[in-house]
C-alpha cells in the first residue's frame, strides 16, 4: 500500500520542504509555501508507448556505435514565418513551450498551425484546459477554419488525455495550457509546480517514446518569464515567446531554445479580424511610416538569429525639469543607452546630464545586440542638435567605452538588406570594410571613432 506524506512546495520555485516556511529560502517569496500530500510507491508507472512499433529503449545502455542515427523529420506548416523560427519546420517528436501575455493570440496561432498540419496530411488532437468546445468552434468559424479531421477535445486530466491519444493515434498534440493540466498521482492543485513539472515530464515522454510533436502553452507572470519552475524550460527541446502589444496589430514570435535550429530567429505576424497573418518583409512594414527629415530617427540593420531585419531607432532629448535627469527606454536595454549617453558625453561634447532622454524601437521589435549602438548615438546626436540624418542613411556597429567602432559579424548579410530597401548610405566599422566586396551599389563609409561618424553625419 502506498504511503503518504505531507510536503511543503514552493509556488514560485518548486522548493520543498517538510515543515511550512514564511519565507522561502531559495528564491525568497514570500508566503508561498503550500501543503502538498506525496504518496511513496514502489514502482513509478512510465507512459505507454501508443505505436505498436516504438521502439522501447528504456532502462538499457547503448554503446555509440550501436545507435542508428536518424534524420530529423520536418513537417512544412505552410507558415513561413513560423517554420523559420522552428528552424526549418516541425521536427517529429520534440516537445514545444509557447509562451506570451494573455490575450496575445497564442490559441489563434495554435488553431491556424493545426489548420496547416492537418492540410499537409498530418493527424492532429488540439486539447484545451480553458475553453469549452463551442467556444473553440467559435474561434474557428471566425478564423474561417474548415477542416473536419482536426480532433477537438476540451480536458484537463492528463491521463484522459494520454488515453484518447492512444485512440486517435496523433502525429501532432497541441495543449493549451500546461497551467490547467492535471496530473492524478499528484495531489497538488492544478498550475501548482509540482503539477506543471510532472504533466510536462509524462507530455515529454509521450513525445519521445511516440515521435509525436507536442506544443504546449504556457501563461507568463508579471516580469514576462514563463510560470512555474524555471526547469520547465530546459525540459522541453524549443521555447518561443510570442510578444507584441495587445493593442498594436505586429506580433512577434521569438526562439530563446531550440534545439534543432538557431535561437534567437524571429518570426513576424500581424493580427487581422481573420487571424495572423504571416508578415514576408517585416523590414519595409516597420520603415514604412518613418518620417523623412525627423529629428532623432535613424534606422539600423539589426541581426535576429538568421535574418536581417532593418527597424527604425527614435531618441528624444529635452532639458529636465527636475534636479535629476531621467532616463526611460522602450525596445532596447537600459543599461546600454545609459552607457552610450556617457559615451556621447565624453567623446562627443554633448551635455546630456541635464537632458532628460527617451528612446523607443518602432513596430514592437525588441533589439538587443551590440551592432546598434551606432544607430542609438547618432540618433542621440541627432535629437540634441536638432539636426535630422539623411532618410537613405542606414548605421551599423559596435561601441566600446574609449569611443571606438568595433566589428559586427555577418556585415554582408546586413549591407544586402539595407540596398535591397533602396538606401544609399550605410556606415560600418572599419575592421569590416577592409574584409568586404566593394562592387555593390550602396555607398560604405567605413568609420574607426564615434567622433569621426559623428563628424561624417553632422558636418560642420
Amino acid at each position: 500500500m502506498a504511503k503518504k506524506k505531507v510536503m511543503f512546495e514552493c509556488m514560485a520555485c518548486g522548493y520543498e520542504s517538510p515543515k511550512w516556511l514564511g519565507k522561502c529560502p531559495n528564491c525568497g517569496a514570500w508566503n508561498q509555501m503550500e501543503e502538498q500530500l506525496v504518496f511513496s510507491s514502489p514502482s513509478q508507472q512510465r507512459t505507454r508507448s501508443l505505436r505498436s512499433d516504438a521502439a522501447n529503449q528504456l532502462g538499457r545502455a547503448y554503446k555509440l556505435d550501436e545507435i542508428q542515427a536518424q534524420a530529423e523529420d520536418r513537417v512544412q506548416t505552410q507558415f513561413q514565418e513560423f517554420d523559420r523560427v522552428l528552424g526549418g519546420g516541425l521536427v517529429a517528436g520534440s516537445l514545444v513551450l509557447i509562451g506570451g501575455d494573455p490575450g496575445i493570440g497564442k490559441s489563434t496561432l495554435l488553431l491556424q498551425v493545426s489548420t496547416q498540419l492537418v492540410k499537409a496530411g498530418q493527424r492532429v488532437l488540439y486539447v484545451s484546459g480553458e475553453e469549452s468546445l463551442s467556444q473553440i468552434k467559435m474561434r474557428a468559424q471566425r478564423l474561417n477554419v474548415k477542416q473536419e479531421d482536426l480532433y477537438l477535445m476540451a480536458e484537463t486530466d492528463l491521463d484522459q488525455i494520454i488515453a484518447e491519444a492512444a485512440r486517435i493515434q496523433p502525429d501532432t498534440v497541441m495543449i493549451d495550457s500546461i497551467q490547467t493540466m492535471q496530473v492524478a498521482d499528484h495531489n497538488g492543485v492544478a498550475g501548482s509546480v509540482g503539477q506543471v513539472r510532472q504533466a510536462t515530464a509524462s507530455l515529454m515522454r509521450l513525445a519521445k517514446d511516440n515521435r509525436i510533436a507536442i506544443f504546449i502553452v504556457g501563461h507568463v507572470t508579471k516580469e514576462g518569464a514563463i510560470a512555474g519552475p524555471r526547469m520547465l524550460e530546459h525540459m522541453v527541446d524549443t521555447v518561443l515567446y510570442f510578444e507584441g502589444e495587445k493593442y498594436n496589430r505586429f506580433r512577434i514570435l521569438r526562439a530563446v531554445k531550440n534545439r534543432f535550429g538557431s535561437t534567437h530567429e524571429l518570426g513576424v505576424f500581424q493580427m487581422l479580424d481573420t487571424g495572423l497573418q504571416e508578415v514576408a518583409n517585416p523590414s519595409q512594414l516597420f520603415l514604412e511610416e518613418r518620417i523623412a527629415g525627423a529629428v532623432g530617427s535613424t534606422v539600423v540593420a539589426s541581426l535576429e538569429g538568421t535574418r536581417t531585419i532593418l527597424a527604425e531607432v527614435q531618441s528624444l532629448m529635452t532639458p529636465t525639469v527636475f534636479g535629476n535627469a531621467k532616463r526611460t527606454a522602450s525596445g532596447v536595454d537600459y543599461q546600454r543607452v545609459s552607457l552610450l549617453l556617457a559615451v556621447m558625453e565624453k567623446h562627443c561634447g554633448l551635455l546630456v546630464q541635464n537632458q532628460d532622454a527617451f528612446f523607443k524601437t518602432t513596430g514592437g521589435v525588441k533589439l538587443d545586440e551590440p551592432a546598434i549602438d551606432l544607430a542609438i548615438a547618432i540618433s542621440i546626436a541627432s535629437s540634441y542638435w536638432d539636426k535630422a540624418t539623411k532618410v537613405d542613411d542606414c548605421f551599423v556597429g559596435e561601441i566600446g567605452l574609449t569611443g571606438e567602432i568595433r566589428r559586427v559579424s555577418q556585415i554582408n548579410e546586413r549591407i544586402k538588406e539595407a540596398n535591397k530597401l533602396g538606401f544609399k548610405r550605410i556606415f560600418i566599422p572599419q575592421n569590416n570594410y577592409n574584409d568586404l566586396d566593394k562592387d555593390v551599389e550602396i555607398e560604405l563609409v567605413p568609420v574607426k571613432t564615434i567622433r569621426q561618424a559623428v563628424n561624417l553625419v553632422f558636418p560642420r
